[in-house]
């Protein structure tokens, strides 16, 4: 854990990083349709709901934080799941919608539909003993709407972490360097530099490239191959910084074979 000491401030990513969905979002909007009478394939939910969240995301940024007039992030969900229903040949009807998208809305903000990531809790609870609180600050940066404090809370992660940045409070999502810098004033700490700062996320992108080009330090946890990512990003990202799971990233730095 030496090779951490250098750090003052250490974050994370949450989605694939250290929180994952129990079952995918298609088979889990399936069994929650299906309670309200709207019965349709799952595989068509899931390439419907994967559809809609990326034209939601083109064309309101950030649960509708950036777009004139801002858009209520609880519509901005209505929106998607309307989409994702309709498309895959089970329409919500329109009173329905709303009792429909708040159940899911607050299922989604618990462990019905989370689990830790491979690795997340012990590395979270070996940092917080190892570290000092006064001397390095843990935190979370993601891409997120307002619920991500109590999903923390509900998967009792909110006990490791000293804050949580939310792209929709911050009003800039990863790779913003916006949010980043939003961070180290967040984790209170007095002349932190870019340099004492460490972000490990999944996202090679909004993460991992996003971090660096601000000056910090970063770690990948990503599941593809490094020839892959080569191929894709590449000599930006540093061979020895990019581990398959937390597990891995956790016994490395134990070990002392990460260098930053």
């Amino acid at each position: 854990m030496r090779s951490l000491n250098r750090f003052r401030l250490i974050t994370f990513d949450v989605t694939n990083t250290l929180l994952q969905f129990r079952t995918s979002p298609g088979k889990q909007y399936g069994e929650i349709g299906a309670l309200f009478g709207a019965r349709c394939d799952n595989n068509e939910l899931a390439k419907n709901f994967k559809a809609n969240w990326y034209k939601m995301n083109r064309d309101y940024p950030n649960f509708g934080r950036d777009t004139k007039p801002p858009l209520e992030w609880q519509q901005w969900w209505r929106q998607l799941i309307a989409g994702t229903f309709s498309e895959s040949g089970a329409a919500i009807p329109t009173e329905k919608l709303t009792n429909f998208s708040n159940h899911l809305l607050e299922l989604y903000k618990t462990s019905i539909c989370w689990q830790p990531c491979n690795g997340s809790v012990e590395l979270l609870q070996h940092l917080r003993k190892e570290l000092k609180p006064n001397k390095c600050k843990l935190g979370v940066i993601a891409n997120f709407d307002p619920r991500l404090p109590a999903l923390l809370q509900n998967t009792k992660l909110d006990q490791y972490l000293d804050f949580a940045l939310t792209s929709y409070e911050a009003q800039a999502e990863k790779p913003d360097p916006l949010i980043f810098q939003r961070a180290m004033e967040e984790s209170g700490l007095k002349h932190l530099k870019p340099e004492e700062c460490l972000h490990v996320g999944d996202g090679p992108t909004t993460d991992y490239l996003a971090a660096k080009e601000l000056g910090w330090h970063a770690a990948l946890v990503h599941e593809k191959s490094y020839s892959y990512l080569m191929k894709k990003y590449g000599e930006d990202i540093d061979r020895d910084h990019v581990f398959p799971s937390l597990y891995d990233f956790h016994k490395k730095i134990s070990d002392g074979a990460v260098v930053w």
